[in-house]
């Protein structure tokens, strides 16, 4: 019994330390490829081409100043960054790296993941409302709408995903895509899964709450130091989540020919978080009433069409 607990302790840690070590390393990818998109160098002095930047990043977060607005609620402000971060790790629990590498498999995983990742609105709302200040109270409540709509549509493209797998349970809907991936059999449903998802993490086109020429930076405004660093890291685990989960639920997992499993999975994993890079490097900013009108205009009539075509299909065939 204790040998079990232990074993499983380490495997938390193992599990931990891998994904804060890619989401630390996203942070350098993404300024490498946008240098690399916009014809100049990305970080290239810390280390051997740059690779110990987000080293040099932490540390430097870590010993600056640690302000605290003189007017703000104290205890939310410094409980908003912890609930932004926390929300996003905790959904790790049953993310599957491969057939046999996960914390826990439960029958309801996707459930768990629908329930803990829409948390992280609470940290972005409490950031913005506890600042006392306008900018970031008006980013906050941006991004409640902004999640709120986004989230049901983004709910519906996994139910069609379900539909076919005709389970919760992650392992199983990788499993079910031995044959042929997802994103064969549910192409709209990709893409609206795609779409609601730079929505859910805040990326461009779509980070309306940090809208540095409208909002001076949203929500964040008046944090620094390592607050600012929680919220920065969330960010990032919130997309390396996203890149894992549509290559679960799309991409057919860890799914691939010769490879080992673990690296086919990150190497779908990599490519889509190269896609959230790639977009922000292309695509301009939105406007919040475009924002909007694509959410319950376009994206969720359409979520609707995939989830009843999908449903028709399986009852017939």
């Amino acid at each position: 019994m204790i040998v079990e607990i232990l074993l499983q302790i380490i495997k938390i840690i193992a599990i931990f330390a891998v994904v804060m070590g890619c989401v630390a390393y996203l942070t350098l990818m993404e300024r490498k490829c946008l240098g690399f998109f916009q014809i100049r160098l990305g970080p290239n002095r810390v280390g051997p081409w740059g690779l110990l930047q987000p080293v040099a990043d932490g540390i430097k977060l870590f010993f600056k100043e640690d302000m605290t607005v003189l007017h703000a609620n104290k205890f939310y402000f410094i409980l908003a960054p912890v609930i932004s971060l926390v929300a996003v790790l905790f959904c790790f629990a049953v993310v599957p790296f491969a057939g046999n590498v996960y914390i826990i498999d439960i029958p309801v995983a996707v459930l768990y993941l629908m329930a803990i990742s829409s948390m992280g609105v609470y940290g972005v709302l409490l950031a913005g409302w506890s600042s006392n200040n306008k900018y970031s109270a008006m980013g906050g409540y941006r991004a409640t709408a902004q999640m709120i709509s986004y989230e049901i549509p983004l709910a519906l493209a996994i139910v069609g995903v379900l539909i076919l797998s005709r389970s919760m349970s992650i392992v199983d809907i990788v499993n079910a895509q031995k044959g042929m991936w997802n994103i064969v059999k549910q192409p709209l449903g990709f893409i609206i899964y795609l779409v609601c998802t730079f929505a859910e993490t805040n990326r461009c086109p779509f980070d309306l709450y940090e809208c540095e020429n409208e909002l001076v930076a949203g929500y964040q405004t008046e944090y620094s130091s390592m607050k600012f660093a929680l919220f920065y890291m969330g960010e990032y685990a919130h997309i390396f989540l996203a890149s894992c989960l549509i290559t679960l639920f799309y991409l057919g997992g860890w799914n691939g020919p010769v490879l080992p499993a673990l690296l086919w999975f990150f190497m779908k994993v990599f490519f889509c978080a190269f896609c959230f890079i790639w977009v922000r490097a292309t695509y301009p900013r939105f406007r919040y009433d475009q924002l909007m009108n694509l959410s319950w205009k376009v994206m969720l009539p359409l979520a609707f069409l995939n989830l009843i075509v999908t449903a028709i299909i399986v009852v017939m065939f």
